[in-house]
């Protein structure tokens, strides 16, 4: 399964809890401070009551000290299960507003039946993010059913990406480094990342011995390493899916993009951003 189509609108759908107030404002209503705690609670929540080392080797991109800051302390103010209700519910409010201008002939109820159904197609060996989210029952409305299955994909691509950067040698600060070389995030995604000045110039040095950047910006080879990586990442999901599944992805996408472009029309995310996922 290859389509970048498909996994770009699954980033889309999933990601209205970061940047949509709906969900943030959720946290701050269980005493989470500020948007990390809310953001690093909310996403390892799945796991239980993670810790910073777990949760920072999970999220990879992220500088230790940041999600320190968030964790464990948010377990002092809610509970997992909590925290993953507010995040669902957000999501069901920001999704209901992003798709005002949903083109009549996109059924969600019957979208989400078959997102979930993928879902549970997922080998799901290695992917420890994709499976924790598995675990949490399902909604059984439209809209939470859809972004569940969302979540569960979304991770699925993010731990194979993981995997895939870290067998190239990139750790946090040089993935997000290579990233803003190639264009796909700001020169100052550090800072939303934890990394200091300091971790992001040496970030860039170590790319600089690859060949992969000249000063801060990539060069043809680096470019082109970036690529590689992309692909290496849709082979890995490819093959956590058998012939059937993914036969069910591609049918998907005539649904999917147009929920994606009408979540970004609203406003209720944007481009580019943090992520670093291009527009569907």
């Amino acid at each position: 399964m290859t389509t970048r189509e498909f996994w770009r609108s699954i980033e889309a759908i999933h990601d209205v809890v970061y940047f949509a107030p709906e969900a943030i404002e959720r946290y701050e209503q269980l005493g989470l401070r500020g948007f990390w705690m809310g953001y690093c609670a909310s996403r390892g929540g799945a796991l239980g009551a993670v810790g910073p080392e777990v949760a920072t080797a999970l999220f990879h991109g992220f500088a230790p000290g940041r999600v320190g800051r968030a964790l464990p302390d948010a377990w002092d103010r809610t509970t997992p299960d909590a925290v993953l209700t507010a995040r669902l519910d957000g999501a069901r409010e920001a999704l209901e507003r992003g798709f005002v201008d949903l083109p009549a002939d996109v059924d969600v109820a019957r979208t989400a039946d078959a997102l979930h159904q993928l879902a549970g197609m997922l080998d799901l060996a290695g992917r420890p993010l994709a499976a924790a989210h598995r675990s949490v029952p399902a909604p059984t409305d439209p809209l939470g059913k859809l972004w569940h299955a969302a979540t569960v994909l979304r991770e699925y691509r993010g731990d194979s990406h993981v995997a895939v950067l870290t067998a190239a040698g990139l750790g946090g600060a040089e993935s997000n480094a290579l990233a803003a070389a190639v264009g796909l995030v700001t020169h100052d995604q550090y800072r939303s990342r934890g990394w200091t000045e300091e971790q992001w110039a040496a970030a860039f040095d170590r790319l600089q011995q690859f060949g992969w950047v000249d000063g801060t910006e990539a060069t043809e080879t680096g470019r082109a390493a970036r690529e590689r990586l992309e692909d290496a990442t849709d082979r890995s999901c490819g093959a956590g899916l058998d012939q059937e599944g993914t036969a069910r992805a591609y049918a998907l996408v005539p649904a999917l993009v147009p929920m994606a472009r009408s979540i970004e029309s609203t406003g209720v995310i944007f481009y580019p951003n943090p992520t670093g996922v291009p527009q569907p």
